[in-house]
């Protein structure tokens, strides 16, 4: 299965260092948290990593195109016409495609995007700025379960997010972009999709959240998998100081991978 990140946005809200670098780039702990993000995926067993890249994506290939030596130990030797040896290394077992997607392109038009890479499997889909102790393949196995396009982890936090209404069966009956008031079950991402949600996206102008959500809440398409565990999105530089400090204690709930 693969990995689908959107992270293309501008990052309005977190300007005080997007205006240099694309939202997934900013750092949490020294590692951007799109590090993070793919930490998580990669410790339940999912290396195979597609990025939907648009504002400022030529930083996230930069990042990758030197990743490996990053994370390695190596000797440059300049006696020797700029030899360069790579010694032990660190690097995660990880293929990455990073696809661009447009500067101006919407959630949905991402997705529609990157089809061709996907194919005509189920894949994975999260957004490039939330955290989560979320179990990953017990989501998958609640969306196999329950036999439907889409499967959304819902979380609830104290508001500001747009949230969904639950029925019975865990049927998501209502798809509403941040309402008022606290308590809601949300979207925290942590999407598993079927091939067919590529029907439901007309082209670049299409908001993921809000007709194709809408649409499968409607069509009793999508479900909720709920989780009770910690989420966190880095909307503003309040909530980067926050996962920061959590980080920093080297106790961050999101890390569920070992040292």
């Amino acid at each position: 299965m693969r990995v689908v990140i959107l992270a293309g946005g501008y990052g309005t809200r977190i300007s005080e260092e997007s205006h240099l670098k694309p939202k997934p780039m900013i750092e949490i702990g020294e590692k951007p948290i799109l590090w993070h993000i793919m930490k998580i995926y990669s410790h339940y067993g999912f290396n195979d990593f597609v990025i939907c890249l648009g504002y400022k994506g030529y930083c996230i290939k930069e990042y990758f195109a030197h990743y490996y030596l990053y994370e390695s130990d190596v000797t440059f030797d300049f006696r020797c016409e700029n030899q360069q040896v790579v010694h032990t290394h660190h690097a995660e077992p990880w293929r990455v495609t990073l696809v661009n997607t447009g500067i101006e392109t919407m959630t949905g038009g991402r997705i529609k995007r990157i089809r061709k890479y996907v194919g005509e499997e189920p894949f994975l889909l999260t957004y490039g700025d939330g955290l989560g102790d979320v179990d990953i393949r017990a989501g998958i196995e609640f969306h196999r379960q329950h036999g439907k396009i889409a499967t959304v982890t819902a979380t609830q936090p104290t508001g500001r997010y747009g949230a969904l209404g639950l029925g019975l069966r865990d049927l998501v009956t209502d798809f509403r972009e941040k309402p008022g008031g606290d308590g809601a079950w949300v979207n925290a991402g942590f999407f598993v999709m079927e091939p067919a949600v590529f029907d439901y996206i007309d082209g670049d102008t299409t908001i993921l959240e809000r007709e194709p959500m809408e649409k499968l809440a409607r069509e009793e398409q999508l479900v909720a998998y709920k989780h009770g565990g910690f989420w966190q999105p880095m909307d503003t530089l309040r909530d980067k100081v926050a996962l920061e400090k959590h980080w920093q204690t080297g106790k961050a709930p999101w890390k569920v991978w070992p040292e």
